[in-house]
């Protein structure tokens, strides 16, 4: 039998109590207990240290690892039965074993390769793992479907999870136990993302992700996103990963003892081919919407003390006109990293509208109190193009933006992030595919 104290790990509990904490459970236990382990813990800075107690049948000696020492306790049994602790000796033991980082007891961060994460819903599949996650209500927005700041988030969790059951995580931000020696950090420099369908409020999808080579230095991270239910396809997305040192902030060369351990994970295959990228031009001041003074949050802020990459797609979309907002739905987007964002940077973000748009706006005529929907500079009345069947193709013709978010200072403007969304009408009677 095995009996637990749980104790805190600021307490300095001396030998002498331990043991008096010892004979008084001993005490209660009616049955005859030939065995009896606790597990308690030991404050050493920032570390806890696990001592493992244990009661013997008869007399004889009880080594307990206290701070990196065994603690060797001669036990005696006295006449009403009790066992009394008699002497004390230290000798060093092995640290690496007993001396856990506090962080990662808390995360009982895995060693070796796992197959199955119940905790996560998580299994990995000949290289590929597969995530099954429901979409919460905090995740949804007012049309209670998912945000495109809930699915990159998804995305980028799921990608932890998969090094986090590879083996590899140490206690960096996905960093591998090599990239930790070598003081490296990853950083995403190209993302791409294409939305067909948005799951809706308490839907269960599987995510599945997998890593590749991207050139020499490089790795590149893909992702696809089904309904459990059906099978369909939601969204797929590909991204390229760099190296950068955490101290200099300047990129890195991958070593090869990091190669050597994310390797054997690579997988040939993509959620997207992308043969010829297409390049994002670079806007300037004069573009058609402008929103400037921006300045981070605290809580903008990731493990690698820079502003997330989700909130760059939060500071694109809010240069948009509400009014088209409201009126379309995101289908894709494509990013291109230029440079991290501090939280003492005032941020810039530009928008430009790559055309004039399939519907430039809305005017209403104030004689007959109707809505006359203006087409590349035709006023055509909503019947007839229902009439000729051409609501439903340009309802589905897409739209797209080309956006800069960068650094403003009066010096000098550094790019952040470049960035392309398409969008779609959305179309309320949509049906679902079969």
């Amino acid at each position: 039998m095995m009996t637990h104290f749980f104790l805190s790990p600021f307490l300095d509990i001396s030998l002498y109590k331990l043991c008096q904490i010892l004979q008084t459970k001993w005490k209660k236990k009616k049955n005859k207990i030939k065995k009896m382990w606790c597990s308690l813990f030991s404050c050493s800075t920032s570390h806890f240290t696990i001592i493992k107690c244990s009661i013997p049948s008869d007399n004889q000696e009880s080594k307990i690892p206290l701070n990196g020492n065994i603690v060797k306790l001669d036990l005696l049994k006295s006449n009403n039965g009790h066992h009394l602790a008699t002497k004390t000796s230290f000798t060093s033991c092995d640290e690496s074993f007993y001396n856990i980082p506090m962080s990662q007891m808390r995360q009982n961060i895995p060693r070796k390769k796992q197959v199955v994460d119940s905790y996560r819903q998580g299994i990995i599949v000949e290289g590929v793992y597969r995530q099954t996650v429901v979409i919460r209500s905090y995740e949804v927005g007012p049309d209670k479907v998912a945000t495109i700041e809930s699915i990159l988030n998804l995305l980028q969790e799921t990608a932890l999870n998969h090094v986090w059951m590879s083996g590899l995580l140490s206690d960096g931000f996905g960093a591998t136990h090599g990239m930790m020696k070598n003081n490296l950090i990853w950083v995403v420099s190209r993302m791409q993302v294409q939305i067909d369908h948005y799951p809706i409020w308490g839907e269960v999808m599987e995510i599945d992700t997998w890593v590749g080579a991207s050139g020499k230095n490089g790795m590149r991270r893909d992702w696809q996103i089904r309904s459990q239910a059906t099978g369909l396809v939601f969204a797929r997305a590909t991204s390229t990963w760099v190296m950068m040192n955490q101290q200099t902030r300047r990129l890195s060369k991958m070593p090869e003892e990091v190669r050597a351990e994310i390797s054997p994970w690579f997988i040939s295959k993509q959620a997207i081919e992308e043969e010829n990228p297409i390049k994002i031009e670079k806007l300037d001041d004069t573009a058609k919407y402008v929103l400037s003074n921006l300045k981070p949050k605290r809580s903008d802020l990731d493990m690698n003390h820079h502003v997330n990459n989700v909130k760059y797609v939060r500071w694109m979309l809010e240069t948009i006109p509400e009014q088209f907002l409201e009126s379309h739905q995101l289908s894709s987007i494509v990013l291109e990293y230029r440079r991290e964002c501090g939280s003492a940077d005032i941020v810039q973000s530009l928008c430009e509208p790559d055309e004039d748009g399939l519907f430039d706006e809305v005017a209403v005529d104030d004689q007959h109190k109707r809505r006359i929907t203006v087409l590349h500079g035709f006023s055509l009345a909503s019947g007839l193009l229902e009439a000729n069947r051409l609501v439903e193709a340009f309802n589905q013709s897409p739209f797209s933006y080309t956006h800069l978010v960068k650094i403003k200072e009066e010096i000098k403007n550094e790019e952040i992030v470049r960035g392309r969304t398409t969008w779609k009408r959305k179309i309320s009677s949509m049906t679902f595919p079969a």
